[in-house]
């Protein structure tokens, strides 16, 4: 069953995250036993735990999350009606899933640490977390080619090449600046949480307006 996978759809190197993530939910079990009924599981903009869930929840969902969205993220591309062209940007995209499983294992070694008795503010984790991520995915847009899956997926630019490209390299530049808005934004605790969401709704909104007016500028 292993090599089946590894050879029809897992390549070698997706063995590394899957790994990460294993080991993350071996050490949520290994606390399983010293962790209170009730786990957080949502926090507000005041980094207040104001979401509950159940033990069974809080240690065990997260990470099957994570290994499930990973194989979802590696078998798409067999049926995307673009697949061809993952080929060309096929380490960007393994970097993209291997992104997104670290981040998922961060939040989940966050909320274990969050009912382990340390006294941590989501606004000092979380939201760098965020950033970071805003700023990694922007400096890899330019490298992804026309796809239903990933990207910036509008119809003007699943329509049109150029569009795509053209809209990749110019959202790249406004992803990394959401990211890095919402970084300097900590200096200010009490509005961090709002400066970020400002800047992700924007970034969001700037760059679908982009690609339109690109794809109408292109058609004349």
């Amino acid at each position: 069953m292993g090599s089946f996978l590894i050879n029809n759809m897992l390549a070698k190197k997706d063995i590394i995250p899957i790994v990460i993530i294993i080991i993350a939910l071996i050490v949520g079990a290994w606390l399983y036993p010293s962790l209170p009924e009730r786990i957080p599981v949502h926090w507000n903009s005041q980094g207040e735990a104001d979401g509950w869930g159940s033990k069974d929840f809080g240690v065990f969902f997260l990470p099957i999350l994570a290994l499930g969205v990973y194989l979802l993220m590696t078998f798409i591309p067999r049926i995307d009606p673009l697949k061809k062209n993952y080929e060309k940007f096929k380490k960007p995209y393994f970097y993209f899933k291997l992104l997104l499983s670290l981040f998922f294992v961060f939040l989940y070694f966050f909320t274990l640490c969050s009912v382990s008795g340390f006294e941590i503010n989501i606004a000092y984790f979380m939201l760098p977390a965020f950033s970071f991520l805003f700023i990694l995915m922007g400096a890899m847009l330019p490298k992804l080619k026309r796809n239903y899956f990933i990207g910036i997926r509008t119809p003007w630019t699943i329509h049109s090449d150029i569009v795509w490209e053209k809209t990749h390299k110019f959202s790249s530049k406004i992803f990394i600046a959401a990211g890095t808005i919402s970084l300097v934004g900590m200096i200010f605790p009490s509005f961090a949480f709002s400066i970020f969401i400002t800047a992700v709704i924007a970034a969001a909104i700037v760059c679908v307006a982009y690609s339109y007016f690109l794809f109408r500028r292109n058609n004349g």
